[in-house]
């Protein structure tokens, strides 16, 4: 697979299970994931347990529906950009959101070494309010 149909695998599945699992597949042992600084789950974080505790399960258990839709991609070597729109309702609220968004994907040797996302944090950030 190129870098950027790996990348693909992760959002393009048919359920979030599948993207998860090609997520995990491809994932390095010391994937660095970075939140922005402004978004809720802001913060740095290493490992696929580490990333799953500290983002994943939050929005799967704060948010209903919260997905990244992705509207197009730019690869380039072992960089791939995935860039697009977040949408989702809190909880706790009921207010959705949609917020353009980045995600910064970089690769080695077929596994994901570090992501970093780009948002606009101030539709999220409304939404907890």
């Amino acid at each position: 697979m190129t870098n950027l149909e790996i990348i693909q695998s992760t959002y393009e599945g048919k359920t979030s299970e599948e993207n998860g699992k090609n997520l995990a597949s491809y994932a390095a042992e010391d994937l660095t994931w970075t939140e922005a600084k402004g978004f809720p789950y802001a913060g740095t974080y290493i490992g696929l347990d580490s990333i799953t505790k500290n983002v994943f399960s939050r929005l799967g258990s704060e948010w209903i529906d919260y997905k990244f839709t992705p509207e197009d991609y730019v690869a380039s070597d072992d960089k791939v950009v995935a860039y697009g729109t977040y949408t989702g309702t809190y909880k706790i609220t009921g207010k959705a959101i949609e917020a353009r968004v980045a995600h910064v994907w970089k690769l080695k040797d077929g596994k994901i070494k570090s992501f970093e996302q780009f948002v606009d944090s101030q539709p999220v950030n409304n939404a907890l309010k």
